[in-house]
């Protein structure tokens, strides 16, 4: 068949209707990737979409609708949760999956008890469902395996002979896949991630859980919950390699690998750093600019016949993780690190992070304490402490020059403004000292490390970890600890915890929560197993 180029006029959208209606597929546009529609309620029709695509059917689709009302029938139940989501982010880049109602097909939901349902905001989308008169179920528009299409001519490009039509739309805008986040559970669970990001999840309906898959492989037989996450995917026809370290151990390791056919996918601005052709996708903590690059990135290095390709690591942190979510998935899960891998751990004073900090190190971890560096910023005839005389009076020094800290922590959290003037202090100081603890331990060949700092956030220490972990506790339990660990009183006690931000705060940003209670051992225990799980996963990539 020959594929039409469809405008996304009135008449261009009623010619995608009508095809549709009639059973076939069209290529739409979305404000992710574009996608490869068909009715959602017609098993037939779905079948279309996996034969078109060369696509695995145990994957299952998502349905698209184009109006809050169109869910119910789709359904059997919608909780709160789900209500909560949709009010927050649709139209948008969010998929919820819900137990399915009777009418959609197994061919849609690939056999499961549960379905994927979106409402997206681009205009062109919601025009084509409505001309259809019924939902889409719309994976990526691209041959299965290969860089999902941001544009109609990519479609074009992979689809050209396969379907009847594609609508014109433009360039996607957020340029990866919507977020996926399951409320079948027992707990909301992130299966995939997108434009929607993992923090913003938390903020609208508390803990979400992340799911495995999303930054590691499933394991054999295991049964895809949700689109993207079981095959190799998103992958141009190089064999691609990710490489993780900073933006030297980066660029010597890849110049000593030029050859013919080696190509780079690097950050902005590397270019002219690197021996071999480099294509760029993002600025390095750009990562909205890195997930709207990304897929056009790596088709360009088809183009550019490139044969084997060297990416820089994103990551994994906000709509960074979307990022690190489809390169993992291009490479194959093949990552070469040049680095250690950083957990941070943090938390709310009196949460136990010291426990938890002692059941990584019994696991071999080495630990760098901030509080520790903090001191050592602040000994006598330090710069730090000359500083801190200054705005906060003399008399915070002893007759031998000695921080009195029980007065400097009773002057700087007294007020809010107090505490910034501490930290923008003290914590250019601390960064310091860690970026060179980092540096040695590096050296010395260490393959993870803890970083223990309280102000991980305030301070920006965050930026230096992979990953972090916070240690939340109930407000009585920390109340109680501070005042028997600080020899203060329940009023001083009290000023510290308010002068720190809400345990919603830290588990909103951390991959990994760390629940204290009364009882220490368990923590211990968590923190050692979280310990070893991600020492096995750093063993797991490739050396």
């Amino acid at each position: 068949m020959k594929t039409e180029l469809l405008p996304p006029t009135e008449q261009g959208i009623a010619r995608a209707g009508e095809i549709l209606r009639a059973g076939g597929l069209v290529g739409i546009p979305t404000e992710t990737v574009y996608g490869l529609a068909a009715d959602a309620l017609n098993g037939e029709a779905v079948a279309g979409i996996f034969k078109a695509k060369g696509r695995p059917q145990d994957n299952p689709l998502i349905v698209h609708i184009c109006a809050l009302e169109q869910i119910t029938p789709l359904v059997s139940s919608v909780p709160a949760s789900a209500r909560a989501l949709a009010e927050a982010f649709w139209p948008g880049p969010l998929t919820m999956v819900l137990p399915k109602a009777a009418c959609i097909p197994d061919e849609t939901s690939a056999g499961l008890a549960t379905v994927a349902v979106r409402f997206p905001s681009h205009p062109v989308a919601r025009a084509v469902i409505q001309a259809a008169g019924t939902p889409l179920a719309a994976p990526s528009a691209n041959l299965s395996g290969s860089p999902s299409p941001t544009t109609a001519q990519h479609v074009l490009h992979d689809m050209q002979g396969r379907i009847p039509a594609i609508v014109d739309g433009g360039p996607c805008q957020v340029g990866v896949e919507s977020t996926v986040v399951t409320l079948a559970t027992e707990k909301p669970r992130l299966l995939r991630p997108g434009g929607v990001t993992l923090e913003q999840l938390r903020a609208v309906i508390g803990e979400v859980e992340v799911d495995p898959a999303v930054l590691h492989q499933l394991k054999e037989g295991e049964k895809a919950a949700s689109p993207g996450m079981k095959y190799k995917h998103y992958s141009p026809k190089a064999h691609v390699v990710i490489v993780e370290g900073n933006t030297k151990q980066y660029t010597d390791y890849v110049n000593a690998r030029a050859g013919e056919g080696v190509y780079a996918l690097c950050y902005d601005g590397e270019e002219s750093n690197l021996s071999i052709p480099a294509i760029p996708y993002g600025a390095e903590l750009d990562y909205t600019a890195q997930a709207r690059r990304l897929f056009e990135a790596l088709r360009e290095l088809d183009e550019m016949g490139a044969r084997q390709v060297y990416a820089r690591c994103p990551r994994p942190e906000g709509v960074g993780m979307a990022v690190y979510n489809r390169l993992i998935r291009a490479a194959g899960f093949e990552v070469i690190r040049l680095k250690p891998f950083i957990l941070g751990l943090t938390g709310p004073t009196g949460a136990g992070k010291s426990t938890a900090a002692e059941g990584m190190r019994a696991s071999g971890c080495a630990v760098i304490d901030a509080d520790e560096l903090a001191r050592k910023v602040v000994k006598p005839g330090s710069p730090a402490l000359s500083e801190l005389a200054a705005a906060f009076g003399p008399g915070i020094l002893d007759g031998a020059g000695t921080l009195n800290r029980a007065l400097l922590a009773q002057r700087a959290f007294s007020s809010p403004g107090e505490t910034q003037r501490l930290n923008a202090i003290t914590h250019p100081y601390i960064i310091r000292l860690t970026e060179e603890e980092i540096r040695r331990l590096t050296e010395e060949g260490v393959s993870l490390i803890v970083l223990d700092a309280p102000l991980l956030y305030e301070s920006g220490m965050d930026r230096l970890c992979d990953a972090v972990a916070a240690v939340i506790a109930p407000k009585e339990i920390r109340l109680a600890r501070i005042m028997q660990r600080d020899g203060i009183s329940r009023e001083n006690a009290l000023l510290r915890m308010k002068a720190q931000n809400e345990d919603e705060f830290y588990s909103a940003r951390a991959r990994y929560v760390l629940c204290a209670d009364t009882n220490r051992q368990d923590l211990y225990r968590q923190a050692g197993e979280l310990a070893d799980k991600l020492r096995e996963e750093q063993n797991g990539t490739h050396p």
